[in-house]
């Protein structure tokens, strides 16, 4: 029989949504090499606001973001793949390097030596617009639920409410690592800036995009550190609000709607 080449695809999606994938990190090396984000856009081959749309997905999944920006003209400024991005390039390329060599054995040997191979096909989709990577910072039990402090960046931190049988469940203790979902709907905007900031779930920021449909809104919204919320509302209220780039705004979320996930 014809030797057959087996080709694996590493990427991780959300709500249909490309996260991570060959082509993302393909578009951090482009940054790093360029130092800008409309430069890179232009060498793979794909649109700025395509390009700015992955590099937020990008920041929001890691602890820091993967790259930095500073303002600038029509050309859309300069940026720097930190640390941690090229950290995440590395390691990207190391399972892509790993999962060559494993479709190669499939390739060769077939399914039945290869048992974990069936791991990696393995998928979670979530329905849900704003993921964020966060750690356990505190765990505050009552009778029958606890609030779950999260960190997801140096100078931010949410909250959220479980049961207290998802705790131990989900093995919920400081240090641990946990992905937090928040559908972009029940994100509430407020008028307001880092002064009128009060009460749990509360994240002053600037106002990044906007993007109309025919009844809601979609906004998204920069927190600061590289994270960004995204939240839809109705069209008449954002117009009332007069929500374009550059206006200050306060995002809030319930930590009763939260969702968490472990591995």
């Amino acid at each position: 029989m014809a030797k057959r080449d087996v080709d694996v695809t590493l990427s991780f999606r959300q709500e249909g949504r490309l996260l991570l994938g060959r082509d993302r990190i393909t578009l951090l090396e482009a940054v790093a090499e360029h130092g800008s984000i409309s430069k890179a856009a232009e060498a793979v081959g794909t649109s700025y606001k395509t390009a700015w749309d992955a590099v937020n997905a990008i920041n929001n999944l890691l602890p820091r973001p993967a790259v930095l920006t500073r303002a600038g003209g029509e050309g859309g400024g300069g940026a720097v793949v930190s640390p941690e991005g090229r950290r995440l390039i590395e390691a990207f390329r190391a399972i892509e390097e790993k999962l060559a060599r494993l479709s190669a054995v499939i390739a060769q040997e077939g399914i039945t030596d290869c048992q974990e191979a069936l791991f990696w096909g393995l998928g979670v989709k979530i329905s849900a617009r704003n993921a964020f990577r966060c750690t356990v910072v505190q765990v505050k039990k009552a009778p029958v639920d606890a609030d779950v402090i999260l960190k997801i960046s140096d100078r931010s931190e949410l909250v959220v409410t479980v049961t207290n049988r998802s705790v131990t469940e989900l093995g919920l203790k400081r240090g641990r690592t946990v992905m937090a979902f928040i559908k972009a709907p029940l994100v509430t905007l407020l008028p307001g800036d880092a002064s009128s900031s009060t009460g749990r779930n509360v994240f002053p920021g600037t106002v990044l995009e906007r993007t109309d449909g025919a009844v809601n809104a979609e906004i998204l919204v920069d927190i600061g550190e590289g994270k960004t919320i995204t939240a839809v509302i109705a069209k008449d209220i954002a117009d009332s609000m007069a929500l374009q780039s550059g206006v200050s705004v306060l995002t809030l979320f319930k930590p009763s709607h939260v969702i968490l996930a472990t591995d």
